[in-house]
């Protein structure tokens, strides 16, 4: 991890404006472009781990992170990926505690970091801003339900199915139909909740029914109807 020689101004950010940073002034954004920091990580580096301190929120300018608990003998549960504009770590700031999961580069990321106390200078002086910060934390919750819906009720194969449509809507797709988020076979089974070996045997399953064609870690989405009816999103 280095500081970032080019930090991005904040008034000038596009990402500002699909964030909770899209409610602040421009004199707060200001502010924050005077007392935050910006650092580069590699992929591999660990931003923070599950139980550590935190001395302030996260916000991704750029690169894909994981979000993610330890279980049973190491082994991760992933919670989300974070694409650029996505605010994290800032739970166990609010609730001064310990963070609760661990966060990972998987793609080169430059990240911002606002300070605790600047963080609740701008909670007191901007309503709306906490409000937006609210409101991502019940996205938050909401989507951690239907993950324990989707655990319980759903099987392995609706389960990778739906995955690869919230990748394609998080990430986007290539010209080619190719997922803007290349990922190995174990962290597709860690975020599903299945055994490394399932995931690449549904894969696989998948690839002999033309709705996907894998090349390496990139998924190219062939048939997104056929994801759907699978995944039983309705």
């Amino acid at each position: 991890m280095i500081k970032y020689t080019e930090e991005p101004n904040c008034k000038e950010c596009n990402i500002s404006f699909k964030t909770i940073f899209k409610k602040l002034t421009p004199e707060q954004l200001e502010f924050i472009y005077n007392k935050k920091n910006c650092l580069n990580f590699k992929k591999g580096d660990v931003i923070y781990e599950e139980g550590n301190r935190t001395n302030g929120i996260y916000c991704l300018y750029k690169g894909i992170i994981k979000i993610y608990k330890t279980g049973i003998e190491g082994r991760e549960q992933i919670i989300k990926f974070g694409k650029p504009g996505d605010v994290f770590g800032y739970r166990s700031v609010i609730n001064r505690e310990p963070a609760c999961t661990s966060v990972k580069v998987i793609d080169d990321a430059v990240v911002c970091f606002i300070p605790t106390l600047d963080l609740y200078l701008l909670l007191k002086e901007n309503s709306e801003f906490g409000i937006e910060l609210l409101q991502i934390a019940c996205q938050e919750l909401g989507e951690a339900n239907n993950y324990l819906t989707d655990i319980a009720q759903k099987s392995v194969r609706e389960r990778l199915a739906e995955v690869l449509l919230h990748l394609k809507n998080d990430f986007g797709i290539n010209k080619d139909g190719v997922i803007n988020i290349a990922l190995t076979r174990e962290e597709l089974a860690n975020i599903i909740g299945t055994a490394t070996e399932s995931a690449i045997r549904l894969l696989s399953e998948f690839k002999s029914d033309n709705i996907i064609e894998v090349q390496g870690r990139n998924i190219k989405l062939i048939d997104i109807n056929k994801l759907k009816r699978i995944s039983n999103i309705f």
